[in-house]
């Protein structure tokens, strides 16, 4: 799929946005933290970079090492999301991020995430960028994307039906969790593209949101 040339309308009752690689630009920290647990377990760093985005800390690390014991992920996840928490260096706002959210204030949206609590606090600050009130994090579910659980949860806390939701997303894994919701995928970036979403952004400047007075969402995708 290649990135659009005409305008393209979208029409939903929600949307649910990813964060990391879709509002916030945190590759910076992803990198030096994954790439140092990759050197501590005799990991081709390149080899885990493919793995981890969009996952969370310990799903990635049962793909990577799946002998390992996932008591063992879990504490090593645990760790690395207190050091990600405090490593905010060189996290940016996705080109538009600040614009786009802005326009979806009074309209259904959510935050929907493979990040704790505190983590997608600390980036989405870090990044200028206000939080979303409903936010489904990584304590709210039990299985980590590609599972489509955050992104049904999000839809019901919304109340709204999940064939009704377009998801923003720029991961396989995210990806994949949002088609397996049932729902629209707009990917957003270079590494969205790889993976086929509904539409594909080079970042958010390229959309468009207008609320109608029916309820629905438009999107105008360039």
């Amino acid at each position: 799929m290649t990135v659009t040339t005409v305008p393209t309308v979208l029409t939903a009752r929600a949307l649910l946005l990813d964060m990391d690689g879709t509002l916030v630009n945190s590759d910076a920290v992803v990198e030096r933290i994954w790439r140092r647990w990759a050197e501590q377990h005799g990991l081709d760093g390149d080899e885990v970079m493919k793995v981890v985005h969009g996952r969370q800390g310990h799903a990635s690390m049962a793909v990577l090492l799946p002998d390992r014991p996932m008591e063992q992920n879990h504490a090593d996840n645990a760790r690395m999301l207190a050091e990600e928490t405090a490593d905010t260096d060189g996290v940016v706002a996705i080109p538009g991020a600040g614009e786009f959210l802005a326009s979806l204030r009074g309209l259904p949206h959510a935050l929907v995430t493979s990040a704790d609590a505190p983590l997608s606090a600390a980036r989405m600050a870090a990044a200028g960028l206000g939080l979303p009130d409903v936010r489904v994090t990584a304590e709210c579910v039990g299985a980590s994307k590609p599972d489509p659980e955050g992104f049904l949860k999000g839809a019901a806390e919304l109340g709204v039906d999940p064939a009704d939701c377009i998801v923003f997303e720029d991961s396989a894994a995210g990806i994949a969790a949002g088609r397996a919701a049932g729902m629209r995928v707009v990917g957003v970036g270079a590494r969205a593209d790889f993976h086929e979403p509904d539409v594909v952004v080079r970042d958010l400047t390229q959309v468009k949101v207008e609320g109608g007075a029916d309820g629905t969402i438009r999107l105008y995708v360039q």
